[in-house]
């Protein structure tokens, strides 16, 4: 079992199920909470999300999370909505988010061929080293749900395209962020979520 002390943001997020049964299935217990200072007592901290920005922002003011979770200095990992609240601002609703990350999450472009949401397998393609992403080999394929993404920038860890380029992967600090699920990507799902329990 990891001696990592794992909290879980309880934002609201539907994914926050499997993404508990994805840690288990690692050996390790988790707890899924609201209050600030068991967040800030934890090792290790995810925030998952899963619907509208502004909806989920409201949601943490409510609970002054919104104070509590940019001055967290331990790993903390965003997953799907919960990296793009990590940022600035979201178009969807014209939400202002964390403010932990420069930038802003906007709609992905639709086609004939590409509808949004974007549902399904994507490869990634590494743009710098990250101990996150150590031992997933070269393109590995992830799963995506979103309709909304942020572009490649100096946060970015590693893209993928769907339409257009947009940032699949971020780190920031102590601060890291999956526009993918994780605990949906099988096995290299789940060497990323070992890769970041082993943070320190």
């Amino acid at each position: 079992m990891s001696g990592a002390d794992v909290v879980i943001v309880a934002s609201g997020g539907a994914n926050i199920a499997s993404l508990r049964f994805a840690l288990e299935r690692l050996g390790t217990a988790c707890e899924v909470s609201a209050d600030g200072g068991r967040i800030r007592a934890a090792t290790h901290v995810i925030l998952p999300g899963v619907g509208a920005a502004a909806d989920a922002m409201t949601r943490l003011r409510e609970r002054r999370l919104d104070e509590v979770l940019p001055d967290l200095a331990q790993p903390v990992l965003g997953i799907c909505l919960g990296m793009q609240l990590l940022f600035e601002a979201s178009e969807e609703g014209d939400a202002r988010c964390l403010g932990v990350i420069p930038g802003r999450a906007t709609r992905l472009p639709d086609g004939p061929d590409r509808p949004v949401p974007h549902m399904g397998w994507n490869t990634l393609e590494a743009e710098r080293a990250s101990p996150l992403l150590a031992g997933l080999g070269a393109r590995p394929y992830v799963y995506f749900v979103h309709s909304y993404a942020l572009p490649v920038g100096a946060a970015t860890l590693a893209s993928t395209s769907y339409g257009q380029p947009f940032s699949a992967c971020v780190g920031w600090r102590n601060f890291l962020g999956v526009q993918f699920h994780p605990e949906r990507s099988a096995a290299v799902g789940a060497r990323l979520l070992r890769n970041f329990l082993a943070l320190a």
